[in-house]
């Protein structure tokens, strides 16, 4: 885990030119991984560096929404991707013609290739009724979970981990199969694993499906649709 930091202030000096491009590369780097991984389970102490990043997230009014159910086993994880595959059938019944032959090339093997995967929660009652923060945007709590999923991706990347984000299913069968209470929201189902390749580019811009969308467009100034 990591060293809780002493002390009320600490000196907020830059990076390094090193330690800055390494920020960079993980974050320019990342991709969803959807078929890649390897099967060698990720060590203990591996796995509790990637819980320790998400766990320093940033949280609205310091709630900390967050619970990491860790899933390894084989028949476990078996009941999950059965609920993805059924629902992954509707989500391929929207797409037509070329559109619904490129989805169904999309190879989504993770739940079951990936050695770990974590359903991350969010306890939207944590805190209780009123939370600093959240009082005029009661997603904020939502919002915070989605932080600790990034931290944690962030820091598979630098360890060499895939990750892939599985949205693809009814939330309450998945809710059903690991006990989750009704309160609770699911936020993700993470694949996680050691890979030896990934994309360049994310897979879906690869395969044509979409491309990065240029940063000028979507940057304005003062206002929106007013572009310097």
């Amino acid at each position: 885990m990591l060293p809780e930091p002493k002390g009320c202030l600490t000196a907020a000096e830059a990076f390094s030119p090193d330690e800055r491009a390494a920020v960079y590369r993980a974050i320019e780097t990342r991709r969803d991984v959807r078929d890649e991984f390897l099967p060698d389970p990720l060590p203990d102490e591996l796995i509790a560096r990637l819980l320790g990043a998400a766990h320093r997230a940033p949280s609205v009014g310091f709630m900390q929404p967050w619970n990491f159910v860790l899933v390894r086993q084989k028949e476990t994880r078996e009941k999950v991707w059965k609920a993805f595959e059924r629902a992954n059938e509707e989500a391929a019944l929207m797409f037509f013609g070329d559109r619904q032959a490129q989805y169904r090339s999309l190879k989504l093997e993770g739940i079951r290739k990936a050695p770990l995967s974590i359903c991350v929660t969010c306890d939207r009652t944590r805190g209780g009724a009123v939370v600093l923060g959240r009082t005029h945007n009661p997603q904020m709590d939502v919002y915070s979970t989605v932080c600790a999923v990034q931290n944690l991706w962030l820091a598979a990347r630098a360890e060499g981990v895939g990750v892939g984000w599985v949205s693809i299913f009814h939330e309450q069968e998945i809710k059903s199969i690991l006990g989750v209470p009704e309160h609770v929201e699911i936020v993700a189902w993470l694949c996680v694993g050691f890979v030896d390749r990934l994309y360049q580019q994310p897979e879906l811009a690869v395969k044509g499906w979409r491309q990065r969308l240029p940063l000028e467009d979507l940057v304005f100034e003062e206002a929106w649709g007013i572009q310097g």
